[in-house]
């Protein structure tokens, strides 16, 4: 599976953005989507993760409530729409693709895209 992240970009504290990876290449409802991203100096961490067929959803605690992963398997393609942005949400994300069941651990993951870059100012 080839993933290609886009959507990333400046917003000021309190704004939005959403995310969308497009993927190609294998069946992509076969795959559990993921977000994860990754701040200057600091590991990659879980964001979100949705199911097949997106009945499931799954988030880290921090943005819960304020962002919502979707996907659309007929365009192949995950959303991560991010609300009431704050400065500590700023890094690259990353979207992955796991062809088991959901999980939090990057190194579950057997596809990644390549990242785009949220910078949220205060």
């Amino acid at each position: 599976v080839q993933l290609q992240a886009s959507g990333g970009g400046l917003v000021q504290a309190g704004g939005s953005l959403r995310l969308s990876c497009a993927a190609s290449g294998r069946t992509f409802s076969n795959y559990y989507m993921g977000w994860f991203r990754q701040a200057p100096g600091k590991e990659r961490r879980f964001v979100a993760a949705i199911s097949w067929g997106g009945l499931s959803t799954y988030y880290e605690d921090s943005v819960k409530g304020r962002f919502t992963i979707s996907r659309d398997n007929a365009k192949n393609t995950v959303y991560l729409q991010m609300n009431s942005l704050k400065p500590e949400d700023t890094a690259v994300y990353y979207c992955a693709a796991r062809g088991g069941t959901y999980s939090q651990f990057a190194t579950m993951y057997d596809y990644w895209g390549q990242g785009t870059l949220v910078t949220v100012s205060s």
